[in-house]
């Protein structure tokens, strides 16, 4: 396809709402049935093999933050597809189709284990196939002459985002306990195929930026690769050893699948690998140069300067990702009306997420910046981390009120909902925009599959944190403290999160903002 002309300069583009559109209708089925997912796990007949009681409710979890380890992969796939073979609109709409299929299967399948459990394999795989593409393609109707309209573009997807969330977040948990799993599953199937009919409307107007089908002969991984097998004279080959030793401890971590799972293995070993590679690359980068040009070399160094910023934000996903799961079960055990679901909590997320977004960018950053301080990307996320902290030490206060055998109303859930959404503005959707603006050209896809990949890694903490609980000596240990196990694990992401939230916030200060937008 040819690529249209952009909007007059300073304009905003006329086909950003289709791409609006097309989000709030994705997010909508997204969060109406992942936010529903726990409950229906813990009262169906799928998990009937289980016991009933705290240890259904640790396999419902592991099955919730399984799933969304796989909605955070499948990035990496759909980024590598788009920036390759396809380009962005391809791959959106193809994967779309799959993610239609899976809400059928959850549709039709709620009593059968293998129909249900593959509708969730094929939302995982369209979900996270589109994820990394729809925010980078919404990025490419921007140049140089109206960039400066992206970043409240940005928010606004953000807000939409959270638009869709509240109305699933309300109504979903209402259908399944009223009408069944079927239409509660089914209608968020009805909004993804919506979705998708509005994506594909809008498709004379996108800004389509080709894929480069040709092998980049001074691409990231070719650099890399350079970087990592170059010998310098008088030198060591310190930075391979490492890359190898990453290697060697990620195939050990595949060696553990039968004691953690091959979901668990599999996601430790990927960190080895990463961490590995990637340390041992900024080594030896240098070595690069002369092989390839300064320029190359440089956006490889900018790369790896932010997959660090990247991995230092896994610790508030991993917070953020349980109100969904550890939250809705504590709000299962709380006092509430009986008309009311503990998972409708959910809705105050994106209910003060769309409040917050606009209050930040009127009341608050200005605020700031009169007294002198520039709330910059970095600084928000650093402060949104350290909240993410302040929520769960707020929750973890209730859960040992609750534990002492007081009974506690869901309302007291406001407030860590309040500082954890607060901490969500901040990290994420400062992030999204801060990821696109980072990435080099030619590598916008995959580096936002790096973003979403946070978010894996993030979920594969909770599901190291649920095997370590199920030890008895660990247990054992956790029972000496006076506190119960879920009061400990609470406190213990907690911690955390402010240890990340301070380390975040000591790299952030030695790095570089860089301006990746294309030009005019």
């Amino acid at each position: 396809m040819a690529i249209p002309t952009t909007a007059a300069r300073g304009r905003m583009p006329r086909q950003i709402p289709f791409i609006i559109g097309n989000e709030a209708c994705e997010r909508f089925s997204f969060y109406g049935m992942r936010n529903i997912l726990v409950q229906f796990l813990i009262t169906s007949t799928l998990l009937q093999h289980v016991l009933a009681g705290q240890e259904r409710e640790l396999a419902a979890k592991d099955l919730m933050h399984t799933f969304m380890i796989g909605v955070y992969f499948f990035p990496l796939l759909g980024g590598w597809l788009a920036d390759r073979f396809f380009g962005k609109y391809n791959t959106i709409l193809w994967f779309s189709l799959v993610y239609c299929a899976g809400h059928a299967c959850l549709a039709l399948f709620e009593h059968d284990r293998l129909g249900f459990f593959t509708g969730l394999g094929l939302i995982a795989l369209g979900a996270g196939g589109i994820k990394p593409l729809v925010a980078s393609f919404m990025g490419d109707q921007f140049d140089q002459s109206n960039k400066h309209l992206a970043r409240i573009v940005f928010d606004a997807f953000y807000w939409i985002i959270n638009f869709g969330s509240l109305f699933a977040s309300l109504l979903m948990p209402l259908f399944l306990k009223n009408l069944g799993p079927s239409v509660a599953f089914g209608i968020p199937g009805l909004l993804m195929f919506v979705a998708t009919l509005v994506f594909w409307l809008g498709r004379r107007r996108y800004v389509l930026v080709p894929p480069a089908r040709v092998q980049d002969p001074h691409a990231f991984s070719r650099i890399i690769r350079t970087a990592l097998l170059a010998q310098a004279p008088g030198q060591g080959r310190a930075g391979l050893w490492i890359a190898l030793a990453g290697v060697v401890l990620a195939v050990a971590a595949l060696a553990l699948t039968p004691s953690l799972g091959f979901v668990i293995a599999f996601c430790v070993a990927l960190v080895l690998l990463l961490a590995g590679v990637g340390g041992g690359a900024w080594l030896q980068l240098e070595r690069a140069r002369g092989v390839h040009p300064d320029a190359a070399v440089d956006g490889a160094r900018s790369v790896l300067r932010v997959l660090v910023i990247f991995a230092l934000t896994t610790p508030f996903f991993s917070l953020f990702d349980q109100k969904a799961s550890t939250w809705v079960i504590q709000g299962n055990a709380m006092a509430k009306p009986e008309w009311f679901v503990s998972s409708q909590m959910q809705a105050l997320n994106p209910a003060l997420v769309m409040i917050l977004i606009p209050f930040n960018n009127l009341v608050l950053y200005p605020a700031l910046r009169r007294f002198g301080w520039e709330p910059t990307a970095l600084r928000r996320m650093t402060a949104g981390i350290a909240f993410s902290g302040l929520a769960w030490i707020v929750v973890g206060g209730i859960q040992v009120v609750m534990d002492g055998g007081e009974p506690m109303s869901i309302v007291w859930q406001v407030l860590p909902y309040a500082l954890l959404t607060f901490g969500e503005v901040l990290v994420s959707a400062t992030g999204l925009e801060f990821a696109y603006s980072q990435a080099p050209q030619a590598m916008k896809g995959v580096v936002m599959s790096f973003w979403n990949l946070t978010t894996t890694i993030g979920n594969l903490w909770v599901l190291l944190a649920n095997a370590a609980v199920r030890n008895e000596s660990v247990t054992g240990s956790i029972a000496s403290t006076g506190l119960s196990t879920t009061a400990f694990q609470m406190f213990f992401f907690a911690v955390f999160a402010l240890v990340a939230a301070l380390v975040f916030g000591l790299y952030a200060r030695s790095y570089r903002v860089v301006d990746n937008y294309r030009a005019a």
